[in-house]
Parts: structure tokens; sequence; C-alpha cells
């Protein structure tokens, strides 16, 4: 499954410590942040069926930055 995420991450080196922070708080394939795009797109692929968004949604705003699910 995949998450799929709008944010206020803008740079570089918030985009390498969100990523870090996913990968080890949860099991999942991939992680990639779109810092071009207008929504700051953060896309989560799970290991497993699913990606629990509330779980990433809460880290992100642990962390300090801005994130919902992308409709």
């Amino acid at each position: 499954m995949i998450g799929i995420f709008k944010t206020n991450i803008d740079t570089d080196l918030d985009k390498l410590k969100v990523i870090s922070a996913i990968h080890q708080e949860f099991r999942i394939q991939a992680c990639t942040v779109d810092i071009e795009d207008c929504d700051k797109v953060l896309r989560v692929v799970g290991q497993e069926n699913h990606v629990n968004e509330a779980q990433v949604i809460f880290l992100l705003q642990r962390m300090g930055y801005q994130c919902d699910i992308l409709e």
C-alpha cells in the first residue's frame, strides 16, 4: 500500500531527516519527498499490506512538520 501526503518539507536537509525517521520508525519499501511540487509530496510505500497514515502524520507533526493525507 502507498501513502501519499501533503507536507511543508521544503529543504534537502529536512527531506533527509524525514526519510531517515520514517525508515527507522516503520517497515517500508520506499519513501520519497518531492520538494519541488507545490504540495511537497511525501510518498511512503509499505512493506506490509498497508501504511498507517495516522502514524506517519503523527511522526511528522512530532518532528515539527505539517502533514496531511493528499486528497
